[in-house]
């Protein structure tokens, strides 16, 4: 297929365009290199794809091959850029869209909420409107497991009420939601919404748990251990939900009787083990026990995420890297990456 991937800096965008092209797939990446979080890390991905980082390529206005070739290009640009979008759509005929790029971050949230209306609000109608005007046979789009909120029932369902979000990230992602469902409604679009839970792996954000946990062991500093350790994720290998996406892809939701073709679903282990244990394994992988600054639970933040990922696994889906062994491979990156 003739693929675009927003976010394609980004961790999971990274890793799934690189995947996608190695199964035969012709991807355009698309992504904006903000600078929420270090932009060289993000250059770093990118040159990791075979694109280099020059005044005529990453910072133009182009779409850039790769060393992969015409198979792989990538094209700096805001997501809510209500002209280069379009014509990018018709130039490139993309048959079907995975769009990962959003303003992540819940606690970020709470400091520049603009930056998320900007990309997951305007910029996620931006997609819709090119899905509706360009024949895209499937829209992917990413959710976030933050939409259940304080939820207290135990595994998260899609089933379950999401009306009262506790971030403005995770309201941008139930809006998402309620869009594409309209669109999938007045226009037959096939959509499917994925709620990601903790995603970690090889090249992930400087702004998680374990990247966050591996620099301060490394530097003989303190980590932040909130809501006094009493937290649980669950806790998923990037290899995993890289594979969980490539089936959904290929497997679009279909239009029933007066149902439109929508399509909700978490992506996760569908497990979850306690922030301690996940602390340990980092621990035993790099062979150093940390020191635990204990705090109280952070703004918009759960206890507890649990995915029932049961109408996944009809589709093949099933997530089996372990928590010891991603975090192995982890370390093993955040060692050659940082020197």
């Amino acid at each position: 297929m003739r693929i675009l991937v927003t976010g394609a800096a980004g961790f999971i965008g990274f890793h799934l365009c690189k995947k996608l092209v190695e199964n035969g797939h012709r991807v355009v990446g698309l992504d904006n290199v903000n600078d929420y979080y270090d932009p060289e890390l993000k250059y770093a991905r990118l040159q990791e794809l075979g694109m280099q980082k020059s005044e005529t390529s990453v910072f133009g206005n182009t779409v850039v091959s790769s060393t992969y070739g015409d198979i792989l290009q990538f094209v700096r640009m805001q997501l809510e850029d209500r002209e280069a979008l379009p014509a990018l759509f018709e130039k490139e005929k993309f048959e079907a869209v995975v769009n990962l790029a959003a303003q992540a971050g819940v606690r970020y949230s709470l400091e520049n909420p603009m930056a998320y209306v900007d990309s997951n609000l305007v910029g996620f109608v931006n997609i819709l409107e090119c899905c509706r005007h360009y024949n895209i046979q499937h829209l992917l789009y990413a959710s976030s497991s933050s939409v259940y909120g304080e939820n207290e029932k135990m595994p998260f369902a899609v089933t379950d009420n999401v009306d009262h979000p506790i971030s403005l990230y995770a309201a941008t992602k139930k809006s998402n939601e309620l869009m594409a469902y309209t669109y999938s409604h007045l226009y037959g679009i096939p959509t499917t919404g994925l709620r990601f839970f903790t995603v970690y792996g090889p090249w992930g954000r400087p702004d998680m748990a374990i990247f966050l946990f591996t620099k301060a062991i490394s530097e003989g500093k303190p980590i932040k251990v909130f809501n006094n350790g009493d937290m649980s994720r669950d806790f998923t290998y990037i290899d995993d939900i890289v594979q969980g996406v490539e089936i959904v892809l290929d497997n679009p939701p279909l239009k029933e009787n007066d149902k439109p073709a929508y399509r909700l679903s978490n992506i996760g282990n569908g497990s979850s083990q306690s922030l301690g244990d996940f602390i340990k394994a980092i621990e035993n992988s790099m062979g150093v026990g940390a020191k635990k600054e204990y705090l109280p639970m952070q703004p918009g933040d759960v206890p507890k995420t649990w995915a029932n990922i049961s109408d996944l696994e009809v589709l093949g889906y099933k997530s089996t890297t372990s928590i010891d062994e991603g975090v192995k491979k982890f370390i093993e990156w955040f060692k050659g990456y940082r020197s």
